[in-house]
């Protein structure tokens, strides 16, 4: 406990608002003035952001919370909560500076090997295998020399995925012009002696460099904790530097000072920096330019991944949707204004949906289009519905998806927003659900019938595929089919078939209220109305037009979705009265004055309704109202 602290004083940390990058380390300079310590400040430093400092053992998952939307500097760790590491590596953004071997509990494969007796297989562990995912989590690590960013990469291959930057120790514009002030003031002064770095650490290997001293008639002096100061003034004027490391030294800063003040160096090779071509040379001059940039290579390379901007693939399918009155069209616009590329499968159309894509694709060279003919006339015709939608997804070579169908269309104003959420979407996450917006007859009549959430966005991930799930899968003489509760495109694992599961925005309890305005309780529609308003203004959303023409809507359930669902779900599918919920009698005797009929006293009398089960032409149904206008025609 710290006595000099009141009892009384609030302890907990706080991030500033100001703050846009928090660095969190096991220790910084006012703590301890180390190598590592000593790097990290420069970094700092040098920062063009403004920086947080948080000790790694003050880390908590409230912290971890409040910066969710900030960006994270890992250092020294060793001190961290191990049971974060998981929460970090999901919500985080964040970057890992390296500087020893921390997978080893040792934090040195050679340090582990003379205390066991055995060689360092900590990697297996499982404090190891957190460490290694920790890195893997990360948007870029930086390591401090080329041997150990190669023993990492073969300790752990995954690695080789990530973002990989040898950035060195680092060194502030104060130390490198100290450092030439102190070489020019000793030039030409004769110089004497021989510096050990002074330890009781079995790794830094202090009476293996004053054995060599001995062995080699060197007159040595051995410096341990002297001002840092003190120590430069000494290597200024000695005639060289020896240091014997028994393990891994990922790039020693005492190294890199001893050479640039123009001491003679006796090294060996576990000091890991030392072959490397900017250290290797003689050219003093050209190692400060290196060691001046490293501080701005880091930045950039930090901001880039700040400023990082998702990939997204957006993908529909059509057949026939000129002559369905689909607006495919307006819906690839709308991709477009957010996608790197759009993915068109269509399904054998001739109605020239596959004339207006094929010329479409030669003048856009982010539209990408496809025609997988089928049989739209077979008996197990509605398989095709995902199948197709699982073609056009394989087609997909960006880093997100974005589903649609041809009767659906995004907003100009959410195109950032959907960026923004990519960016933002926690890495554990595969699949997020978004509202949609489901038209009734126009724009005045909104469903609330229905639920508003469907999945949208997703990772591009090999598992995730289109279909039946497992649980609602059946087969007979005639191959696949489907119970009820799905609608042949659900989002599947591609090798068991089971559902996929999604983070939604949609809780139980709002659907709770949203059952009860359906009951007729009209302080519970005004209240889901009011949320939903909320919720379409915040995130970005897709408009449904299938039910706007409500006459449009009916005659392609006669003509074709009828039969679909029937034939989905393994059932009769002869035209029977029986058969028709929306009249009552076959659809062969239904006429389009029937259909008008029929539309006009939809729109009139329900807000919403579920065509798989009759109406009675008395029974009403609530909708809600919305604060946002529709989109307009897309260039």
């Amino acid at each position: 406990m710290d006595f000099q602290k009141s009892i009384f004083q609030d302890q907990r940390i706080t991030i500033p608002p100001s703050a846009k990058v928090i660095v969190v380390s096991d220790m910084f300079v006012t703590d301890y003035v180390g190598g590592a310590e000593l790097t990290t400040q420069a970094l700092i430093d040098s920062s063009p952001l403004e920086v947080f400092k948080l000790h790694s053992k003050d880390v908590t998952l409230e912290l971890l919370q409040a910066g969710a939307g900030l960006f994270w500097i890992f250092g020294n760790f060793s001190q961290l909560n191990p049971q974060l590491i998981p929460s970090i590596v999901a919500n985080l953004k964040y970057s890992i500076v390296e500087y020893d071997f921390k997978y080893c509990k040792f934090r040195s494969p050679e340090k582990h090997f003379h205390a066991t007796l055995t060689p360092c297989d900590c990697s297996n562990d499982l404090s190891g295998k957190i460490v290694s995912t920790f890195f893997y989590g990360s948007m870029g690590n930086w390591w401090m020399s080329e041997k150990q960013k190669e023993r990492y990469l073969t300790t752990f291959p995954f690695l080789v995925e990530k973002s990989n930057t040898v950035l060195s120790s680092v060194f502030g514009d104060m130390t490198l012009g100290y450092l030439k002030a102190l070489r020019d003031k000793y030039q030409g002064t004769p110089r004497s002696g021989w510096i050990v770095l002074g330890s009781d650490s079995w790794i830094k290997g202090a009476d293996d460099a004053k054995r060599w001293c001995a062995d080699h008639g060197k007159q040595c002096e051995v410096v341990w904790n002297l001002p840092y100061d003190q120590v430069l003034e000494k290597l200024a004027q000695a005639e060289g530097f020896v240091y014997l490391p028994k393990g891994g030294d990922t790039c020693p800063r005492m190294v890199i000072e001893a050479k640039l003040l123009g001491c003679k160096l006796q090294l060996n090779e576990h000091v890991m920096h030392k072959d490397e071509e900017w250290f290797a040379t003689d050219d003093l001059e050209a190692i400060e330019g290196y060691l001046f940039v490293a501080r701005q290579h880091f930045w950039n390379g930090i901001k880039a991944m700040m400023d990082y901007r998702p990939t997204i693939s957006g993908y529909v399918t059509t057949y026939n949707a000129v002559k369905q009155q689909y607006p495919f069209e307006q819906c690839i616009r709308s991709m477009l204004q957010f996608c790197d590329e759009v993915c068109v499968v269509d399904g054998g159309s001739t109605d020239g949906t596959w004339d207006t894509l094929h010329t479409w694709a030669f003048k856009e060279p982010r539209l990408n289009v496809k025609q997988v003919k089928r049989d739209w006339s077979s008996k197990r015709h509605p398989l095709f519905d995902g199948m197709q939608k699982a073609e056009a997804r394989r087609m997909c070579t960006k880093e997100f998806c974005w589903q649609m169908d041809a009767d659906e269309v995004v907003h100009p104003d959410d195109a950032k927003k959907i960026h923004d959420l990519c960016r933002a979407i926690p890495k554990g996450v595969d699949i997020m659900s978004l509202p949609v917006i489901e038209g009734w007859g126009g724009w005045d009549k909104i469903r609330c019938d229905i639920n508003p959430a469907k999945w949208r966005l997703s990772r591009n991930a090999p598992h995730i595929t289109h279909g039946i799930p497992a649980q609602l899968r059946r087969h007979d003489v005639d191959g696949l089919y489907a119970l009820p509760g799905t609608d042949g495109c659900d989002m599947i694992h591609a090798d068991t078939f089971e559902p996929l599961g999604h983070v939604s925005f949609y809780p139980p309890e709002v659907d709770n209220v949203r059952r009860m305005a359906l009951l007729g309780d009209e302080h519970a529609r005004r209240q889901y109305e009011k949320w939903f308003n909320q919720v379409i203004n915040e995130l970005p959303c897709v408009w449904h037009y299938s039910w706007i023409d409500l006459k449009r809507k009916i005659t392609l359930y006669r003509d074709y979705w009828a039969n679909h669902w029937r034939a989905l779900w393994n059932q009769d599918t002869a035209d029977t009265g029986a058969n028709n919920f929306m009249f009552g009698v076959p659809w062969a005797d239904v006429t389009d004055a029937m259909i008008d009929a029929k539309a006009a006293d939809m729109k009139a009398k329900l807000g919403g309704w579920v065509w798989h089960r009759p109406w009675d032409g008395t029974t009403t149904t609530p909708h809600i109202t919305i604060n946002r206008t529709p989109p307009k025609e897309l260039p």
